[in-house]
């Protein structure tokens, strides 16, 4: 008996659908994701939230709504339910009653990248795949590198040569074979589906595939559960790829039709990114549908220099729905964010992460929140991913 209320796969814009349990990528005909669809009228009356909260902890008690129909594919390294702090030194700096962070980085392969590769991983063993291919700016090959290990499958990750080593040498640990890259992760995405399609090897780029960002999703899930099922008035949120962004948006719909939600009210979703690669801001700003490539995009936070997400669509669709907006910030904002949080706070940000405080100081100061306002950083790795 499957796990999983898992029923088909749909194009996120055409409403297309497909076979879930055929290895699947995306809508060609849209070049659009295809997201996952769970029957959740069945879950709604068979389940109820108070199951999931009683289980041990981890990414994997939430399995109903996740897409492994049997529990003896799912790959784990005990990712999940990383901690959501109450940051009350810097919450009085600014003002602020309720500020929040969510660290991410206590995850496996210190990021939150373990939870998509996670999901996508053991899918992908659960449909047969033996070899996958990654494009990433260093943290997503690292998690790939983890979990493809972990199930026995081979690894191929492409990377920028400019990369921070930690994520080099972490990637080759885990017996990848390892490509670098002249250029960035646009140009690694090239010479991945190239070898994709040369070699037969399963492309697991972000949203190529429709399984990284249930993995993502479940932040959601463990930021309504810490509330008592009332959400945020604002989630603050770096974007590169943008899955995590997206993927929440989409656990909040689904939480609201299984009637978990104490409140019709959603967060303002906030995307962060650096001014040096900006291409989410641009178009939210300029109110395009889709982004355009960011030339010679240029920051220190890594995981940020993304020119063009393929999800550029659901990512600005998420913030306009739900009120928010997309702030770009600088690479000296990130540092200085990064050192206040450290010494603040204790945490030791990866600069994507600390790009959401330097993106929460702008809103303060333009008036983009209120004093009293539920307010979630997302810490989405540790800095030691730098050194």
């Amino acid at each position: 008996m499957s796990s999983s209320y898992l029923s088909h796969l749909e194009c996120s814009l055409c409403g297309r659908t497909f076979d879930a349990d055929q290895v699947q990528t995306y809508c060609v005909e849209c070049s659009t994701p295809l997201l996952s669809r769970y029957d959740l009228e069945k879950a709604r009356g068979e389940t109820n939230k108070e199951r999931f909260r009683s289980r041990g902890p981890g990414l994997w008690r939430w399995q109903e709504i996740l897409p492994v129909r049997h529990l003896q594919n799912v790959v784990t390294l005990g990712e999940g339910d990383a901690p959501i702090l109450a940051s009350h030194r810097l919450g009085e700096r600014y003002k602020l009653t309720n500020l929040y962070l969510k660290d991410e980085s206590i995850n496996p392969t210190g990021t939150f990248k373990a939870l998509g590769l996670s999901v996508a991983i053991s899918r992908a063993v659960e449909l047969g795949v033996e070899n996958v291919v990654i494009p990433t700016a260093g943290n997503a090959g690292g998690a790939l590198a983890a979990y493809a290990a972990r199930a026995g499958i081979q690894a191929y990750v492409y990377m920028p040569k400019d990369t921070p080593k930690a994520n080099m040498v972490e990637t080759m640990t885990y017996n990848a074979n390892i490509e670098l890259v002249d250029g960035l992760i646009n140009d690694a995405a090239r010479l991945a589906k190239a070898q994709a399609d040369a070699a037969g090897l399963f492309d697991v780029s972000t949203f190529k595939e429709p399984y990284r960002v249930e993995g993502k999703k479940i932040m959601g899930y463990e930021v309504a559960e810490f509330f008592n099922w009332t959400l945020p008035d604002v989630i603050v949120y770096p974007t590169g790829g943008g899955t995590g962004l997206v993927g929440m948006w989409k656990a909040f719909a689904e939480m609201e039709e299984l009637g978990w939600l104490e409140s019709a009210k959603k967060p303002r979703m906030v995307s962060v990114q650096a001014e040096g690669c900006a291409p989410v801001v641009k178009a939210f700003i300029e109110e395009a549908d889709t982004c355009d490539v960011w030339e010679n995009a240029n920051t220190l936070a890594s995981g940020l220099r993304v020119p063009k997400s393929f999800a550029d669509r659901l990512i600005l669709n998420t913030l306009r729905e739900s009120g928010g907006t997309a702030i770009a910030v600088s690479d000296q904002e990130i540092f200085d964010a990064q050192n206040e949080l450290a010494v603040t706070e204790g945490i030791f940000a990866a600069p994507e992460g600390a790009a959401t405080l330097a993106g929460l100081k702008q809103l303060v100061k333009a008036g983009g929140v209120r004093p009293d306002e539920t307010i979630v950083l997302f810490i989405t790795g540790t800095g030691l991913k730098y050194i």
